[in-house]
């Protein structure tokens, strides 16, 4: 687990039906791309506003059309322990390659509250499980000290930090254990978080730029620091304009516009504001034609 791995958007009809076939073109791209890994029903994946059902069709299908060929880290978490075992168990029934956990949203477990969570669930699954912190998302913060407590955990593998703060990525490595990986869950800062350590990234902008992404991690990864900065300047400006709106609001927009996916989005999120359209497609324009 490491490298260019996307943050994976469910694609769908204007309707807000999930579009089947674009689903299997994404997922074609992503292969053909050098992406090392897909994520359905993370964030990005709408998980918040699909149902038990659609949500475990979505893993399904992709692990499906992947077939071996690219890794599946199916988002199984919620807010209720039941609800993540039940997903979880379902997803490794379906042969996901892992599991996405989120830390539960909206009630704000304590630290003591978060251990227990996650501890039940890699007692009662097999599937390997990355910790998925997103404070700013879920009213939460996972903190190092209870990371370092997880990472001994058989089955607790690693973690996509998105806390913002680079200085997460030392802080949970002194106190991990030292297979345990970290994996930037912001896409503008990961190359300082791979500078402090992560392995990749579970990215948004791979969404709509794949090939450049996986390029970037696989020049760092591969010694390229040079390479690997020169692509991250160039990223800089579609990273910020891809939160310009909830995520994924912009990244659905723009593959939209590049004529990959309908402009289906569950509401309560709306297509992109329309002042902010000719800038992202500016701004994706101008990055493909730096990157050639």
């Amino acid at each position: 687990m490491q490298g260019s791995i996307v943050a994976l958007v469910t694609p769908m009809c204007a309707e807000g039906i999930i579009d089947w076939e674009a689903h299997e073109r994404l997922v074609q791209w992503h292969v053909e791309s050098g992406t090392a890994g897909v994520v359905p029903m993370g964030t990005t994946g709408e998980s918040a506003t699909l149902n038990t059902k659609e949500h475990l069709e979505v893993i399904s299908r992709t692990i499906e059309l992947a077939d071996g060929r690219i890794s599946v880290v199916a988002g199984t978490g919620s807010n209720s322990t039941e609800e993540t075992l039940h997903q979880t168990k379902a997803a490794e029934s379906l042969g996901a390659d892992a599991c996405l956990l989120v830390t539960p949203y909206y009630n704000r477990p304590t630290q003591e509250g978060l251990y227990a969570h996650f501890k039940t669930v890699a007692e009662t699954t097999s599937a390997p499980l990355i910790l998925y912190n997103v404070p700013g998302r879920t009213g939460c913060d996972l903190l190092p000290e209870t990371i370092g407590r997880l990472s001994s955990i058989e089955g607790i593998v690693g973690i996509k930090e998105a806390s913002g703060k680079i200085e997460r990525v030392s802080e949970i490595r002194s106190v991990s254990a030292s297979d345990f990986f970290i994996l930037s869950g912001e896409d503008a800062l990961t190359l300082e978080m791979m500078n402090n350590g992560a392995v990749g990234t579970i990215s948004v902008t791979a969404n709509v730029l794949p090939k450049a992404m996986a390029e970037f991690c696989h020049s760092f990864l591969s010694g390229n620091i040079e390479r690997a900065t020169e692509i991250d300047e160039v990223l800089q400006s579609v990273h910020e304009i891809l939160f310009i709106e909830s995520n994924p609001t912009p990244a659905k927009w723009a593959l939209h516009q590049m004529g990959i996916i309908q402009e289906g989005i569950r509401m309560p999120l709306l297509p992109l504001s329309s002042r902010y359209r000719s800038e992202l497609k500016k701004r994706i324009d101008e990055a493909m034609e730096a990157l050639k």
